[in-house]
């Protein structure tokens, strides 16, 4: 596993203020996790963990993205989400195992917080709403796997890389000019590890697109210039 960089130090209460499982907190309870926080800057392309190891630590993602990749039985990767700026990862225990259930890596330079896993039942019976708001992610991420899940049986290639695309810049998306874009480095290889099909087939379905002025993409950059009509693509109507 690659190691991060030097700890900060003092990180200010503001900080949390607003994430879905701190906002119910005082400034006092607030600083009481941040006291026993680890916080790192990661470059991008950095295991934060890895599949099958000991859940050590759960993680929260202060500033930029992590992407969760799941290997196969026959040693295929597979992407099977991308967590935003403001999330819990990493939280092994709140799904039953001693052991993470897949791989985290950066995907674009981030700073990430980190608590020992032995805190998560306390941090769930002390503190109002840190439990309710993080099984609703908890929800939420496996809501969205199963729509994957049906997307992979049901949905032809074009359709399933359009849906990867626009829950891309539905996530994580940033107005430019023209359109929308996905706020973090994304490469060809990627969506294809995410929709299940291959490089080759990606890369023909986007040149496709640039050419009739849907998207545009460069430098691992994917912008969506017309997104009703690449929502159009993926079936759905209105």
């Amino acid at each position: 596993m690659t190691a991060a960089r030097k700890p900060y130090v003092r990180l200010d209460e503001s900080l949390l203020t607003d994430l879905p499982p701190f906002s119910k907190l005082s400034a006092r309870e607030i600083r009481e996790i941040l006291d026993q926080a680890s916080s790192r800057r990661y470059d991008e392309g950095v295991t934060v963990f890895e599949e099958g190891f000991d859940a050590g630590r759960f993680f929260l993602l202060l500033d930029g993205y992590v992407r969760v990749v799941r290997i196969t039985p026959e040693g295929e990767q597979v992407i099977a989400l991308h967590i935003p700026t403001g999330q819990l990862f990493g939280i092994a225990k709140a799904l039953g195992h001693d052991t993470y259930p897949a791989t985290a890596i950066t995907a674009a330079e981030s700073i990430v917080l980190s608590w020992p896993m032995h805190l998560w039942d306390d941090f769930v019976a002390r503190y109002d709403g840190f439990a309710t708001e993080t099984y609703k992610t908890v929800g939420t991420r496996m809501k969205d796997m199963n729509n994957r899940v049906v997307e992979m049986a049901t949905q032809q290639v074009e359709q399933r890389i359009a849906c990867a695309i626009l829950r891309l810049i539905n996530q994580t998306g940033r107005k430019v000019d023209g359109g929308i874009e996905i706020d973090f480095p994304i490469t060809r290889q990627d969506l294809s590890e995410m929709t299940g099909t291959t490089l080759h087939t990606v890369s023909r379905m986007l040149s496709a697109w640039e050419k009739q002025g849907l998207v545009s993409s460069a430098r691992k950059r994917i912008t969506v210039l017309k997104a009703h009509e690449l929502v159009l693509l993926t079936g759905a109507r209105g």
